[in-house]
């Protein structure tokens, strides 16, 4: 189970907040997305997306040799909440972010 602590200390890094505000907004995301929309490496979010993982707050599928993410449906309502209220003061950035992306272009 999450404990507050865990979310708070996983979604202070800036990179691991902007990840988990652009799966709230579109759903979900390929890593080559990820990368575009923030700017990192895909080393980079592939490590960012293992802690997110580990703390079960996304799932990924693969589709040959992509992997793509969204938020996991088992988040407590809790910690689902404290993520609504985040992208409700974030959501016009993270729209704009999400502008650089051109979904299935990987």
């Amino acid at each position: 189970m999450l404990h507050p602590v865990q979310l708070f200390k996983t979604l202070s890094d800036e990179t691991r907040l902007s990840i988990v505000m652009l799966l709230r907004e579109s759903g979900e995301l390929c890593v080559c997305d990820l990368c575009t929309a923030t700017g990192e490496s895909q080393p980079k979010i592939s490590r960012h997306m293992a802690i997110l993982r580990e703390y079960d707050l996304v799932v990924d599928r693969r589709e040959g040799k992509w992997i793509h993410y969204r938020l996991s449906s088992h988040i407590p309502a809790w910690a689902a909440g404290v993520i609504d209220t985040t992208w409700n003061c974030l959501r016009e950035d993270v729209r704009e972010r999400l502008k650089s992306v051109a979904p299935g272009k990987c």
